[in-house]
């Protein structure tokens, strides 16, 4: 039997307020596959947060992702009510007086010590209502598809607290819930842009966040392919493959090492500049500059469509990796979906 390319391929948090007498709303679930129970979200006044300084646009069609989002800042220690408010403000500060933007990017927040705070204005308003959605400022060229949850803490050696995941499952399934999204469209900052965000610790757990959202829900659960991240110390045949990549683009002089040094940083800080790549990185914090990352942001750029047997660069790379793919191995031309799913693989 002949085998296909796709054969080839395929392989209720309620936060209490006690002693807080500041309002908050409490959601209703809109009727989905199952219901999600409604968490209780600080609104805008109740953190006391800034006017945003233009009007806040609301699109007339509901999200098709939620991404999740870390804000790169410190794992506090301080869990309280009180902080999460603190947490709101400076976030929505930073995102005006540094960014330059009208309100907090973000339509939600997640504190280490689970309690959730809305974002942007009128994302609370909006979520409740279920039939639009706020846009915002926290993926680069998908703000109009996505509502973003920026959870407190930085995840890229550490955990997230278990109050912070309590309460991310169910403010996930609860949008989810709200807006109909299939736990296959959770995703994390990283799957659009080439961004470290949300961490690799709490971007390797998407996958368990899907499951448990798709538990809540009684919806299947299938989980997406995404470009895998590559940035400085990284090593192996990834890297080997972008450094073949980054050569094919005109850094002829860069060595196929599988280390990711000074050199291939600066080689796709190059490519960046020439590609005219947009600068999409996480957006909560002031951050490293990661302009020298290869992520989703940057994979489409870099390779193309390519037969096996050429003599380019880009065909050098395309038989490393299928070489080290034993299930690959009949393929002679790789397409732009196949790069990522072997690349994944």
């Amino acid at each position: 039997m002949a085998l296909t390319r796709r054969d080839l391929l395929r392989t209720s948090i309620a936060v209490g307020a006690a002693g807080v007498t500041l309002p908050v709303f409490t959601a209703t679930a809109r009727a989905a596959t199952a219901s999600a129970a409604a968490p209780t979200i600080a609104s805008c006044d109740t953190w006391g947060a800034r006017p945003p300084s233009e009007a806040i646009e609301v699109l007339a069609r509901t999200p098709t992702y939620i991404v999740v989002h870390h804000t790169a800042g410190p794992n506090s220690s301080d869990t309280s009510l009180a902080h999460a408010y603190s947490l709101s403000r400076s976030i929505q500060n930073y995102h005006m007086d540094s960014n330059g933007w009208i309100d907090s990017g973000q339509q939600l927040t997640n504190s280490r010590g689970g309690h959730v705070t809305e974002g942007r204005h009128r994302s609370l308003e909006v979520l409740i209502n279920g039939g639009q959605h706020v846009l915002g400022a926290n993926v680069g060229n998908h703000n109009s598809e996505v509502i973003g949850i920026e959870n407190e803490g930085l995840y890229t050696s550490v955990d997230v607290p278990g109050a912070l995941w309590n309460s991310l499952v169910n403010l996930v399934a609860y949008i989810a819930s709200q807006y109909g999204i299939a736990p296959s469209q959770i995703r994390g900052h990283r799957d659009f842009n080439s961004t470290e965000c949300p961490g690799g610790v709490l971007y390797g757990r998407l996958p368990e966040l899907r499951s448990a959202v798709g538990g809540v829900l009684g919806r299947e659960v299938v989980h997406p392919e995404s470009w895998p991240l590559l940035k400085p110390g990284d090593t192996g045949d990834r890297v080997r493959v972008a450094q073949h990549l980054l050569r094919e683009n005109g850094t002829r002089d860069l060595p196929v090492d599988g280390v990711f040094g000074e050199r291939t940083t600066a080689a796709m800080r190059r490519f960046h500049d020439t590609a005219d790549l947009p600068y999409e990185p996480c957006y909560a914090s002031r951050v490293a500059d990661e302009r020298g990352f290869v992520g989703a942001g940057a994979w489409p750029s870099l390779v193309r469509p390519v037969e096996l047997s050429g003599t380019s660069e880009a065909a050098a790379a395309a038989r490393l990796l299928v070489g080290t793919r034993p299930r690959a191995r009949a393929l002679t031309r790789l397409e732009t979906q196949d790069w990522r799913a072997l690349l994944k693989d």
